[in-house]
């Protein structure tokens, strides 16, 4: 009998995985995700909505909450094996969701909208069908979340050698 050759790191990998699944099944992620985006309905209407958009009423501290919630769907995914490209695409899901959500109104129309949780169980979902592959659509994905984080930090720059600038052409 020989012995089997496990390489580094894959130990690890198989155990969590192997935990992952019988923790988070598909079916309590389905069901948390349909919980916390898609449980009840407008009457007379297709909007749907959930415990995340009523969390979301409360201003702040309810989307702080309801994002740690939408979080567990993303642990879930590591535990599944889900590879970073599609947890980074989860966690830029729940952050948009969270921080848009924070405008008054406005966001908790985002909110249910928006659909995160429904967002990351789908790539989740698409994951396990087909392990380690990628559409050209996430990378465009964390490529335009790429630029838009280097937009951001950019225009304080700006604006403050602007300013230094005109304040120097006043001198």
């Amino acid at each position: 009998m020989d012995p089997e050759v496990i390489q580094p790191g894959e130990a690890s990998s198989r155990s969590r995985t192997r935990m992952g699944r019988s923790v988070f099944t598909d079916e309590n992620l389905d069901l948390l995700a349909h919980v916390l985006d898609d449980w009840f309905r407008i009457p007379g209407t297709p909007i749907r909505f959930g415990i995340d958009g009523l969390i979301g009423l409360v201003p702040f501290a309810g989307d702080i909450l309801a994002g740690f919630a939408s979080s567990i769907i993303v642990i879930a995914a590591w535990f599944r094996g889900v590879p970073y490209v599609t947890l980074t695409r989860m966690v830029v899901n729940i952050a948009i969701d969270v921080l848009i959500g924070m405008v008054p109104l406005v966001g908790d129309a985002f909110d249910i909208a928006w659909k995160a949780n429904r967002r990351n169980y789908k790539l989740l979902a698409r994951h396990l069908r087909q392990p380690h592959r990628h559409t050209w659509k996430d990378y465009v994905f964390l490529l335009c979340i790429a630029l838009l984080l280097f937009v951001i930090f950019a225009i304080p720059v700006f604006v403050v050698v602007w300013l230094s600038l005109w304040m120097l052409g006043k001198a």
